[in-house]
C-alpha cells in the first residue's frame, strides 16, 4: 500500500448543505426562508430524499414519511425533485470553483475536492474562504457550502463535515488527533450503524479507543484493506488506491403502490434495462451477465441473475430479462415493492473476438440488433426523448428513469 505522510493541508473539500432542497429554494425565489421538503415522486407513500435548513430546524430528516413530515410541519412545502435542473446546477457550481482553483474530483453531485499546491498550503484557509465567496458571486447566496481543509482526502471530507451548515474547518496534521476526539464513530465517513455496532461488541465505543488502533487490528475488525486504509486516512497518510475498473451497469426504482405487482415490476423493469444498456454501449462494454433483484417491504424478496456470450443489443438482454421474470413468476414472487436490475461481468466491446460463425443467420442478425441498437441511441440522445425502442415502453411515476442522481453517479447529458 503506496502511502506518505504530508505536513500541510494539501486538500480542500467542498460540501453542499442541503443540496436538492437549497437547489430549490435558488431556483425558486418563493421558497427561500420556508421549510422544504424534496420528494422523488409526488406520492403520499414516499419519503423525503432532502429538507432544507429551516425544515431540520422543525426536527424534519431525510427519509420521513411524507404524511409523517406533514403531520409534523403543517406548513411544509413539498417538491418534486429535478434531477436535470440539478445536474446543470452542479455543472455551474464546477466553473465557479474553477475560478479559484482546479476541481481534482467530484465526488458526488454536492461533493467536490481539490488539490492545493505548497505555495497555497501556508494561506489554506484564505483559499477556502475564496471559494465559497465565488460560489456566492456566480450562483447566489442561498446555495451555500461548507468547505474542509485537511491533508488528505478523508481528513478534508471529515473537516467539511464539522461546522455544517456554511463552514470552513481546517485540520492540520499537526493538530491530530485533537479535534477528531469530539466526534462520534459515525460522523467519520465509512462508518455506519453497522460498523459502528461491531466496533462496539469490540470494546471501540468512542474517537480515542479508535485512534489507539493499530492499522492491522482496524483491517482486522473490518474485515478488509478498507479498514487499515481507514486507519491511514485518520493519522494524517495519503493512500493511493488502485485504479477502480467499472463493474457494472445498473439501475433501480422503487415502485409506486399501485405498480407492485410483477408486470408492473416488469413493465420498469424493461425501461430500466434499455436506460442501463444505452449507457454501456456509449462507454463501450458488453456483458456477459444480467441480475435481477425483487424486493418485498423487507428487503427481502427474490434475485435471479443469467450469463450468456457477450451482449450489448437490447433485443438480447430484453430476452433474457423476460426469462428471468419467467422464473421469478414460476418461484410465486407476485408483488415487488421495487425492482433493480444490472449489466455485470463487462467485457470493453474492442475485446470481444471475431465470431468464427459470423456466416450464421442468427448471428448476422444479432449483428443487425447490434447496429439498430446503437442507431436507436444515437436518434433518442438527438431528440433527447425515448422514441425508438424494443416492445413496450412506459413512463414510470417520477420519471428519470436512468437519470436519477445517485451517490456517485452524475447523470450525462444523454441519460436525460
Amino acid at each position: 500500500m503506496a502511502m506518505r505522510k504530508p505536513t500541510g493541508l494539501e486538500r480542500l473539500y467542498v460540501d453542499f448543505d442541503s443540496f436538492f432542497a437549497s437547489a430549490e429554494q435558488h431556483l425558486q425565489p418563493a421558497l427561500r426562508g420556508r421549510p422544504v421538503g424534496v420528494i422523488p415522486v409526488d406520492s403520499e407513500h414516499t419519503g423525503l430524499i432532502a429538507v432544507s435548513r429551516e425544515a431540520k430546524a422543525l426536527g424534519l430528516r431525510r427519509g420521513t414519511f411524507v404524511r409523517d413530515a406533514r403531520r409534523q410541519c403543517p406548513g411544509l412545502v413539498l417538491v418534486t425533485a429535478r434531477h436535470e435542473a440539478y445536474v446543470k446546477l452542479h455543472r455551474q457550481i464546477l466553473d465557479a470553483i474553477e475560478t479559484v482553483l482546479p476541481v481534482k474530483a467530484v465526488c458526488s453531485i454536492d461533493e467536490m475536492l481539490c488539490a492545493l499546491v505548497p505555495s497555497e498550503w501556508p494561506r489554506a484557509l484564505e483559499v477556502g474562504q475564496r471559494v465559497k465567496d465565488a460560489i456566492a458571486t456566480r450562483i447566489g447566496p442561498t446555495l451555500t457550502c461548507s468547505v474542509g481543509l485537511g491533508p488528505n482526502d478523508l481528513l478534508a471530507k471529515i473537516a467539511a463535515e464539522m461546522k455544517k451548515p456554511d463552514g470552513l474547518v481546517a485540520l492540520h496534521p499537526d493538530d491530530l488527533p485533537g479535534p477528531l476526539l469530539s466526534l462520534g464513530l459515525t460522523d467519520i465517513p465509512g462508518i455506519a450503524r453497522g460498523n459502528a455496532a461491531r466496533l462496539a461488541r469490540a470494546g471501540i465505543g468512542d474517537m480515542a479507543a479508535l485512534w489507539r488502533l493499530q492499522p492491522k487490528q482496524l483491517r482486522r475488525l473490518w474485515g478488509s484493506v478498507e479498514g487499515e486504509r481507514m486507519w491511514m486516512g485518520l493519522h494524517g497518510y495519503t493512500v493511493e488506491r488502485p485504479e477502480t475498473r467499472r463493474r457494472m451497469f445498473g439501475h433501480g426504482r422503487v415502485l409506486p403502490a399501485d405498480w407492485r405487482s410483477l408486470n408492473g415490476a416488469y413493465a420498469a423493469a424493461r425501461v430500466l434495462l434499455a436506460k442501463a444498456s444505452a449507457r454501456m454501449r456509449r462507454e463501450g462494454f458488453a456483458a456477459k451477465a444480467l441480475a435481477l433483484w425483487l424486493t418485498d417491504k423487507n428487503s427481502a424478496g427474490w434475485y435471479g441473475e443469467e450469463h450468456f456470450q457477450p451482449a450489448w443489443d437490447d433485443p438480447s438482454l430484453l430476452a433474457s430479462l423476460s426469462r428471468l421474470f419467467l422464473h421469478a413468476e414460476r418461484e410465486e414472487m407476485h408483488r415487488s415493492r421495487s425492482v433493480h436490475v444490472a449489466l455485470h461481468d463487462l467485457v470493453p466491446l474492442q475485446d470481444i473476438e471475431e465470431d468464427l460463425f459470423d456466416h450464421m443467420p442468427e448471428v448476422q442478425l444479432k449483428r443487425r440488433m447490434e447496429y439498430l441498437s446503437v442507431i436507436a441511441d444515437r436518434f433518442n440522445v438527438s431528440h433527447r426523448k425515448t422514441l425508438l425502442h424494443w416492445g413496450p415502453w412506459v413512463t414510470i411515476p417520477g420519471g428519470y428513469a436512468g437519470a436519477k442522481i445517485a451517490f456517485n453517479r452524475i447523470p450525462d447529458d444523454e441519460d436525460f
